[in-house]
């Protein structure tokens, strides 16, 4: 089984890009899916959060309010830091476990879907790595229209994130998703892309 990692800045296209991947047979093991299941089932993840961040993230109900973590870490690169140290551990372990139940299932490959591919030291751990690229400002209409949010809180998640040259100096493989292309030819084209990379030919 291949592990392929596909990563990229929010709003860029990876939905996409592992629809084409599911086609293929691939398991997609989505980290930020993960991240949102170990809230809820990871106490000590729970409690390194708020012992860190303090109560002001939470809701409530006394649950993780993720946009309340955002206006803390996205205006400050060192609380960004510290929040991905904390979670990338836990991250990557339950991201070994899905791994290894879709190895037994026989799946042909397992896509891990994650922004922080590199930096969490899972891209070390795939045969090949995929960056989804797109311009900051068609990335953030994206963002507004699928997640109905203004444009400054989107403008903030964006800046918040790696720039285009940290991806493509980190990964193997580029998929431009500009605008220029319909969604189907995107399709079309990471189709083609992860055929030759589960062929060995990629």
């Amino acid at each position: 089984m291949k592990r392929i990692g596909i990563t990229g800045p929010t709003g860029a296209g990876k939905t996409t890009a592992l629809d084409a991947l599911k086609e293929l047979g691939a398991c997609v093991i989505d980290a930020d899916a993960v991240y949102h299941d170990l809230l809820q089932s990871s106490a000590p993840l729970r409690s390194a959060l708020t012992d860190r961040f303090g109560g002001e993230i939470l809701d409530k109900a006394g649950k993780l309010d993720r946009k309340r973590m955002g206006n803390v870490v996205f205006q400050d690169p060192a609380a960004l830091a510290e929040l991905n140290g904390i979670t990338h551990r836990f991250i990557l372990a339950e991201i070994e476990r899905l791994c290894a139940q879709a190895e037994a299932q026989g799946r042909p490959a397992a896509a891990i879907d994650a922004i922080a591919l590199v930096e969490s030291g899972a891209a070390r751990r795939c045969e090949a790595v995929v960056g989804v690229l797109a311009p900051p400002e068609v990335r953030i209409r994206r963002i507004m229209a699928r997640e109905g949010i203004p444009e400054d809180y989107a403008r903030r998640r964006v800046e918040a994130q790696q720039k285009e040259d940290f991806f493509r100096t980190h990964c193997g493989y580029i998929l431009e998703n500009d605008g220029s292309k319909t969604r189907e030819q995107f399709r079309a084209e990471a189709l083609a892309l992860f055929r030759k990379i589960l062929d060995g030919a990629g």
